[in-house]
């Protein structure tokens, strides 16, 4: 992923411009968010928790980070996950920064995410993994599953 792609507005700040959350309800998702994190030590994902209280469709999630930033749709379930490249990446930083490794090829790892990272969280992700990134967008409930089939649930 290019630089210049790294996200400038979170998702939250995104779909509020976009009109598809209020700020009552963005403001409602982030104290969860923060509250969920202090009392499970789990991070959770703006977009997982707009979907789950209904205040926005995946689908919606999906088409403003793609649209925004022309990074590419890809269906996890379809495509085949090297096993060899998820051992090879801890579980740590997969969770830490909700993304699942898809594909690497000599120095670059291909990884999907649900949100567009800043540019702190592509190089944390980068230095741990010693590779660039390039990235691809994949739902929020998606991305969760697969990380919890491949890594385990934290």
């Amino acid at each position: 992923m290019h630089r210049d792609k790294v996200l400038h507005k979170r998702i939250g700040k995104l779909l509020l411009e976009r009109g598809i959350i209020s700020e009552e309800q963005l403001n409602e998702a982030l104290e969860l968010q923060k509250k969920q994190q202090q009392e499970q030590g789990r991070w959770r994902l703006i977009g997982e928790i707009l979907v789950e209280r209904g205040y926005a469709t995946e689908e919606e999630i999906i088409t403003s980070v793609t649209t925004q930033y022309a990074v590419p749709f890809l269906p996890i379930e379809s495509y085949g996950i090297d096993e060899e490249l998820i051992k090879s990446v801890p579980a740590d930083i997969v969770q830490k920064h909700v993304f699942l490794p898809i594909d690497k090829m000599g120095s670059l790892i291909t990884i999907t995410i649900a949100e567009i990272p800043d540019a702190e969280t592509i190089s944390d992700i980068e230095q741990a993994l010693g590779c660039n990134v390039e990235i691809f967008v994949s739902s929020p409930t998606e991305l969760r599953r697969a990380i919890e089939k491949y890594y385990g649930e934290k």
